[in-house]
């Protein structure tokens, strides 16, 4: 079925820039100007490697047997940090996710209702909304799920 990888974790910020100190630009106010942009700034803040220990380092594999639990949670460690800033307007911690099956490990799709309902564009006539559309295996485990009968050889996906 489907298999779910969530990686690329960062906690984006919005910034309320005002004054060159904002920025952490201190002690130039009286020698320059300053032009903020005119709308908010948002950046994206990096988790350092979990295996990053500063004098040394290792795959994150090797030091935690739940990455992408220790990456949301150092994520929202920064963020609590971040949202105690002044110059801070909102913070969120987001992720890639990425979608595969897990029989033949291509890319996740599944047929549209009218993928489903349109002869050429679906499996047999069994095809349902929701169905996978990468391997037979994946199909079949949809369906048996489902009480859908097999894809019979004659439908390939």
């Amino acid at each position: 079925m489907k298999k779910t990888t969530r990686d690329e974790w960062r906690v984006m910020v919005t910034l309320k820039v005002r004054r060159p100190a904002d920025l952490g630009l201190t002690g130039i106010d009286d020698l320059a100007e300053f032009i903020a942009p005119p709308g908010p700034l948002t950046i994206a803040v990096l988790p350092r490697s979990l295996g990053n220990f500063g004098f040394v380092s290792m795959s994150d594999g090797l030091v935690s047997r739940d990455i992408e639990g220790d990456y949301r949670r150092r994520c929202e460690d920064i963020a609590d940090e971040l949202r105690n800033r002044p110059q801070v307007e909102d913070v969120s911690v987001c992720c890639t996710e990425t979608h595969t099956c897990s029989h033949c490990n291509s890319g996740w799709e599944e047929l549209t209702a009218e993928e489903a309902a349109d002869y050429s564009t679906s499996f047999d006539e069994h095809s349902v909304e929701g169905e996978p559309a990468c391997c037979e295996a994946a199909i079949n485990e949809f369906r048996s799920g489902r009480d859908v009968p097999a894809l019979q050889g004659g439908g390939t996906p």
